[in-house]
């Protein structure tokens, strides 16, 4: 069993400094829970030695893949909380192509995961009949997820949320029907990048970022300091979607507006 004072002990500070350098993640940005999640998986793992614990992931594509997936939290469906999407499609999408005056945005979906929030995105995109020379920006600091976002497989009931004629127009199937995959126009209007939200610069002149379920873990300061670099990287009047339990509680001293539930703006 390993104790719960162990999250402050020299080995574990080498053990966060040892996942740094492999992934990029900086476990000090967390709450405890992720530290807590840690400690689990070494116990299902049964180790309890951090060297032997990092060895074993670190010399192990499989592993560190199941250590990712374990820490962080990636969307398993396609358009997950089906009535923000549709505001997307039937409010802020058509609010900002007539404030552009254009059919051209620039949408990011930020922790991308394995890839269904920004094909989601890209589909809405598509629907809306936006200009395709500006693909979503889909960002995710875990190289592993990016690599299946972009092989685009995935499971029937990943696509639950997917209306039926939207999953005839942008999915093709295979395995008898078991497995879909995103058609190739979907893929070429998703440009996929690893970035570390919390250390990398980010872009600018975005419209619309989606930051969902990606910073349920982080610290008070982590999260305040991700705010103002989205604030900053948003145009004048463009848009901030988090997830449903990541509600800003001080977004007017970031400089946002509230514009609905989880849904902030940059004023114009």
């Amino acid at each position: 069993m390993i104790e719960k004072t162990s999250y402050d002990s020299p080995e574990y500070d080498v053990f966060k400094s040892n996942v740094k350098k492999l992934t990029g993640l900086d476990l000090n940005s967390y709450k405890n829970q992720i530290h807590r999640r840690v400690h689990m998986l070494m116990q299902r793992w049964n180790i309890s030695n951090y060297d032997v614990f990092f060895k074993t992931f670190k010399e192990n594509d499989q592993k560190l893949r199941e250590f990712l997936d374990y820490l962080t939290i990636n969307v398993s469906e396609f358009f997950r909380n089906p009535n923000k999407w549709t505001e997307l499609q039937d409010v802020i999408l058509p609010r900002l192509i007539q404030s552009r005056g254009k059919k051209q945005l620039k949408l990011w979906s930020a922790g991308s995961a394995t890839g269904e929030e920004p094909y989601s995105l890209a589909i809405l995109s598509m629907e809306a009949k936006l200009a395709p020379q500006t693909p979503v920006l889909a960002s995710d600091i875990d190289q592993g997820a990016i690599a299946l976002a972009k092989r685009g497989h995935y499971l029937k009931r990943q696509l639950i949320n997917i209306p039926k004629e939207l999953v005839g127009r942008y999915f093709t199937t295979s395995d008898g029907g078991e497995t879909y995959i995103v058609n190739s126009e979907v893929k070429s209007r998703v440009s996929f990048q690893r970035l570390n939200l919390i250390e990398d610069t980010f872009g600018d002149d975005f419209d619309l970022i989606l930051c969902r379920n990606v910073v349920i873990y982080f610290c008070a300061d982590t999260k305040t300091a991700l705010y103002h670099k989205f604030f900053k990287a948003l145009r004048p009047g463009g848009y901030l979607l988090v997830g449903s339990t990541e509600q800003i509680f001080d977004y007017r001293k970031i400089g946002f507006e509230s514009a609905g539930a989880f849904l902030y703006q940059k004023p114009a």
